[in-house]
């Protein structure tokens, strides 16, 4: 089964606590804090590979974590970090945040990599909270929860050629003739479901990677047929070969075939009508050497940017060897001429702090929210069971002008406050 588009749920890991731990050794007696900080979690990275010819190993939905970091030890052992989790995708796959739809990665060529889900910073141990004045602390930090998210990847294939046509033009008896290939033939419309993919030998150019996508009828780049979940597919070819029944219905019925599948090219992109392609007249053994002819002559004047009209008959093989040949030529052309780089690959990072800035308070009911992702974070590292750890975060919070701005929303004292996944009662400093 070829699957083109999914959407994971990714989970970065979650940082190990920090320790709370004393030196204890004979002869000394007031030996110092040596808690160490716990691990980070791990990642989850998208990594682009050939291995794959879609992304239906992702078909069933389930959560995709990182493994959490380690917690530390005493004598200030850190704690190891967790394991990151790699995911396989297919190369030519695109991925987005399904939340914003933001382009985090165009993982296009094999080895390419990508965070979409960073792991937690691993909390701090007492080690670090030791000062002149604080010689024992019992300060320590929980480790930062992993981010997560909801990421979609659609799956654009890579291919040298690509075959494009209206059903039943001949596009997989052309794709098996070149390579060797098996995909379902038959004589009705819509036999092939779901791209195909082949190599094929040219003398000249070598290995060649051919794409057979299902044919295209008028307004498949509004979604009519099949059209509209495989038109991606062909932006990712560097040529095109338009295959055209030449036996159908006269003369008029072939030019109005290729007028169609035209306009469906520059309908769905610029950039897929601009893409160098031939025209292959197909099953010319079914018409007269003069009708052929003048076929050919008529297909010639009307092709716009096609380059030339080669008569072929797949079924038996007749000129599928000089298609190929001359497609391989136009491959080379399309490669000496550089295009338009495309967007570079981004490691996400998570959100930007709010340190510096005013602080976001809303209300909600009776609730005032306080809403910044990294005091959300430092309130979820924080043991709220452990007194001096919530005296600690209190100044932090105060310090970074939290309290101002409660005072500013409205807030009065005993009023509920919750920041992150946690509800405070409102005490201002007096």
């Amino acid at each position: 089964m070829f699957l083109d588009e999914v959407t994971l749920e990714v989970a970065g890991g979650r940082g190990g606590a920090g320790a709370v731990a004393f030196r204890r050794e004979k002869y000394i007696p007031l030996g110092g804090p040596d808690g160490g900080d716990g691990g980070r979690g791990g990642d989850v990275v998208l990594v682009a590979g050939v291995q794959l010819g879609s992304l239906q190993p992702y078909a069933v939905p389930r959560l995709h974590a990182a493994g959490d970091g380690r917690p530390g030890q005493g004598a200030h052992r850190h704690g190891a970090d967790g394991a990151p989790l790699e995911l396989p995708v297919p190369a030519g796959t695109v991925v987005t945040d399904a939340a914003t739809g933001a382009v985090l990665a165009d993982l296009a060529r094999p080895g390419e990599r990508v965070v979409v889900a960073a792991g937690g910073r691993g909390g701090r141990g007492n080690a670090r909270y030791a000062t002149a004045v604080r010689r024992a602390p019992r300060l320590h930090e929980l480790g930062a929860p992993g981010e997560a998210r909801r990421v979609h990847l659609e799956l654009r294939l890579i291919a040298d050629i690509g075959l494009v046509g209206q059903p039943n033009a001949g596009k997989s008896t052309l794709l098996a003739t070149w390579t060797g290939a098996h995909p379902k033939i038959a004589d009705y419309p819509f036999t092939t479901l779901s791209p195909n993919l082949g190599i094929a030998a040219d003398e000249a150019a070598g290995r060649l990677i051919v794409a057979d996508v299902p044919g295209l009828i008028a307004g498949a780049h509004a979604g009519a047929g099949l059209g509209i979940a495989f038109l991606r597919h062909l932006s990712r070819t560097r040529v095109l070969v338009h295959v055209v029944d030449g036996a159908q219905g006269g003369p008029e019925a072939v030019l109005a075939a290729v007028d169609a599948v035209e306009a469906e090219l520059r309908a769905h992109s610029p950039e897929l009508a601009a893409k160098p392609r031939l025209l292959a007249l197909n099953k010319v053994d079914r018409l007269t050497p003069a009708a052929g002819a003048a076929l050919r002559r008529r297909l010639g004047r009307r092709a716009g940017g096609v380059a030339g009209v080669h008569p072929i008959a797949a079924l038996d093989g007749t000129g599928c060897a000089e298609l190929l040949h001359a497609a391989a030529g136009r491959l080379r052309d399309a490669v000496s001429t550089p295009g338009p780089a495309g967007p570079p690959v981004r490691v996400y990072r998570g959100p930007a702090a709010q340190r510096g800035r005013e602080v976001p308070v809303r209300q909600a009911g009776a609730v005032f929210v306080v809403d910044a992702p990294d005091l959300a974070r430092m309130v979820a590292m924080t043991d709220l069971d452990n007194a001096e750890a919530l005296q600690h975060l209190q100044r932090r919070l105060r310090r970074l002008g939290v309290e101002r701005a409660l005072a500013a929303a409205g807030a009065a004292a005993g009023a509920a406050v919750q920041i992150g996944e946690h509800t405070f009662t409102f005490e201002p400093d007096r």
